[in-house]
């Protein structure tokens, strides 16, 4: 039965699912924030240690304006409301992509949640915000001074302390990695998803896992 640390998401369907249901793009992206309360939940159970949702992408500045904002500010409100729950649960959280460039009432929030969350221990939940994963191997890169190895490349990832995951998940029915942890997932096993987010549920998490922990997994080897 193979071993479970680290489990990816990439939250595929939001805007979708709040158009098919007539409510607009953004209140799928709020009933997508329900959906990763739920999930996370349901991995604490589940006794998944390790996280990583894909929130925000560097590609994602090509949306509108309007679109934008409101994420941000969903992402703001979230942590403002529900950071002592977060620390009652013993949630960490970590954010890794560009911060720098997120609004500036925004970078304070999430390093406000990454201080107060960083002693919990019961499972660490991982936000890929503003986000890129070539960038991140380019910057990893740079931050190297002397011989370039595959050892010295990973020392300088975002994902350093961070086993890599066994399991992406992406829903919506794409079958794509978009620019997502491409050199965390070299041996990741991938499940596409038919569901929008919203609809992706803790039955459905479960199953991914039973098929997973069937998997022969070699790694190279016979």
């Amino acid at each position: 039965m193979n071993h479970l640390n680290h489990i990816a998401f990439i939250m595929d369907g939001n805007g979708r699912w709040g158009k098919k249901n007539k409510k607009g793009r953004n209140y799928g992206h709020l009933k997508g924030v329900e959906t990763v309360k739920k999930i996370v939940k349901a991995s604490i159970k589940f006794k998944i240690p390790i996280l990583t949702f894909y929130v925000f992408s560097l590609e994602n500045w090509k949306r509108p304006q309007y679109e934008r904002t409101y994420l941000f500010k969903l992402i703001k409100n979230y942590f403002s409301k529900e950071i002592q729950n977060l620390i009652r649960q013993e949630i960490k959280i970590n954010i890794f992509g560009e911060m720098k460039k997120l609004p500036s009432d925004l970078k304070l929030v999430l390093k406000k949640s990454m201080e107060l969350t960083s002693k919990n221990k019961k499972i660490i939940v991982n936000l890929a915000i503003n986000y890129g994963s070539k960038m991140e191997i380019l910057q990893a890169i740079k931050k190297i001074k002397k011989k370039v190895t595959l050892q010295s490349i990973e020392k300088n990832m975002y994902t350093k302390n961070i086993p890599d995951p066994d399991i992406l998940i992406r829903t919506g029915g794409h079958q794509r990695l978009s620019n997502f942890l491409l050199w965390q997932l070299s041996y990741t096993e991938l499940f596409f998803l038919k569901k929008l987010w919203p609809d992706f549920n803790s039955n459905d998490l479960y199953k991914v896992i039973e098929k997973y922990k069937k998997i022969k997994r070699n790694f190279g080897k016979i």
